[in-house]
């Protein structure tokens, strides 16, 4: 027997290829995300498609549809008009008004929220006796329906028998009961207050989250480098914070620039359009004038707006980005 027939032989009883000879390449496993696990996904998925389209996105098409139709005030479908809603809705006197009155809406209380909570959640990170029921109080607002607390203040407010005025003649800070609700100014000032009061609780526990993650020896370091106190928080503390502001941030633009409830019930009864939001005028173009199709197409526009602003917002703030 020759040593190649040896070699072979010797070879196919290890296990080990003969000399000279290519090893077989083992088979690459099957790579997950195929068509056949796609077509797998679905029995469990489609419940949450169905929901989404039936909610989401059939509500929003049709939305669109509407804005490019002449609808009458009875419902009647008049067939398509292209952009003419678009144009009525942009060419009307009081837009620029309303456009003002909604930048200074949501940069009042988006500022304001996050002024206040970066202050609360530096206080509730401390530990003092009966810090867990102060936590616990601060939830309620966010608990509560929006259009509870709203209903709250609205009485409360009331030149008449409103606690909240009495409260404040009371206190000499003003001389007489003021009518908060019945003048377009007071009445928006109001509702930016109650906006920030229902605001605070999500963004003071999203910015305290973000000081639960803050490595306390960094913190450590900055003391025994000398920083003070001031100097450590704006050095270490706050720029760790980043992605938590830039997160309640961002939800918080969305919230108030669609909040209904606050204005509509604050400055529902004010003719005329001075207290007014973009979000607000589509509700009276709906209610009041009952223009479906031109509501529609605000509310489209809105949209557009939504998406311009939180895409600039990202793209400015750039919320991933490391902390260097």
């Amino acid at each position: 027997m020759t040593r190649t027939a040896e070699a072979t032989r010797a070879g196919a009883a290890t296990g080990r290829p003969r000399r000279g000879a290519s090893p077989k390449t083992p088979k690459a496993p099957k790579s997950p995300g195929g068509a056949a696990d796609l077509w797998r996904a679905v029995p469990w998925t489609l419940p949450a498609l169905i929901l989404i389209f039936g909610v989401v996105l059939f509500p929003a098409g049709y939305m669109v549809y509407n804005s490019t139709r002449k609808i009458s005030i009875a419902g009647v479908d008049h067939g398509s008009v292209g952009l003419q809603n678009y144009i009525t809705v942009l060419s009307r006197p009081e837009l620029p008004g309303i456009l003002i009155n909604s930048l200074v809406w949501v940069v009042s209380v988006v500022v304001i929220t996050v002024a206040i909570s970066l202050a609360l959640a530096q206080f509730l990170d401390k530990n003092f006796p009966g810090r867990r029921w102060v936590r616990m109080a601060i939830i309620v607002p966010w608990a509560a329906s929006v259009v509870m607390t709203t209903t709250v203040f609205v009485y409360g407010l009331d030149p008449f028998y409103g606690i909240i005025n009495k409260f404040l003649v009371d206190i000499h800070l003003i001389a007489e009961p003021f009518g908060f609700t019945k003048e377009p100014l007071p009445a928006f000032i109001s509702s930016i207050g109650i906006a920030v009061f229902v605001s605070l609780p999500f963004t003071t526990y999203t910015i305290l989250a973000g000081l639960a993650g803050i490595p306390g020896d960094m913190l450590e370091a900055a003391k025994v480098d000398g920083a003070s106190a001031l100097r450590s928080y704006f050095s270490v503390t706050l720029p760790n914070l980043r992605n938590a502001i830039a997160l309640a941030t961002l939800i918080n633009i969305i919230n108030v620039f669609n909040s209904l409830p606050i204005l509509k019930l604050m400055t529902g009864s004010i003719p005329g359009y001075k207290a007014d939001t973009t979000t607000t005028y589509v509700f009276k173009l709906l209610q009041n004038e009952q223009r479906i199709d031109l509501s529609s197409a605000l509310s489209v526009i809105n949209f557009l707006i939504v998406l311009v602003v939180v895409g600039l917002y990202l793209w400015i703030v750039k919320p991933m980005k490391e902390v260097s």
